[in-house]
């Protein structure tokens, strides 16, 4: 992982991480959108990010997925991870992510999220911690705290996931049950 921050302000960061707010295209996936001749869109999740987000929410830090475009596909995707904060359909993120908060609870010092492009920008700017991946716009490396060495949909999620658990000392409870 690359950071643009000190190490240690980051480990910091992490520590108070209750919620990681996720985008999708780009992020939970390589960002290719397939749409077949009837229209029906199809899209490639990655299952260490899965597993990644599974070991997050069973060590009780909540998981939420926060997208400009609209899909049932992300719908049951999330379903199957036993995701119920789902935000479908908002380019303002900012704007669904100060919702979130009130009607959930959430400061944005709780919340780290994962971006990749000009819509995550402001979100990246106002959570305690932001992640991009590697293949992220330049704009959006140059904000955020950390940048993973995996590409959106090819790990990167899992590896955020992983360094959240490893600083808050949860990590190895979280893997106990596969050993």
């Amino acid at each position: 992982m690359l950071f643009n921050i000190e190490p240690s302000d980051l480990l910091e960061r992490a520590r108070a991480v209750r919620l990681l707010l996720l985008d999708v295209d780009g992020v939970l996936t390589a960002g290719e959108l397939f749409l077949s001749d009837s229209g029906e869109e199809i899209k490639a999740f990655n299952t260490l990010d899965g597993q990644g987000i599974k070991l997050l929410r069973n060590s009780g830090i909540e998981v939420g997925i926060l997208s400009g475009r609209t899909s049932k596909l992300l719908a049951r995707r999330a379903e199957n991870l036993g995701i119920s904060i789902l935000i479908q359909g908002r380019e303002d993120k900012r704007e669904a992510l100060d919702e979130l908060c009130a009607q959930r609870g959430f400061t944005a010092d709780s919340i780290a999220y994962v971006g990749d492009d000009l819509p995550d920008i402001r979100v990246l700017k106002h959570v305690r911690l932001g992640f991009t991946v590697c293949n992220a716009h330049c704009s959006v490396k140059a904000i955020a705290h950390a940048q993973t060495d995996g590409a959106g949909g090819a790990g990167a999620v899992r590896e955020v996931c992983d360094f959240i658990l490893q600083a808050q000392g949860l990590y190895d409870d979280a893997i106990a049950p596969y050993q």
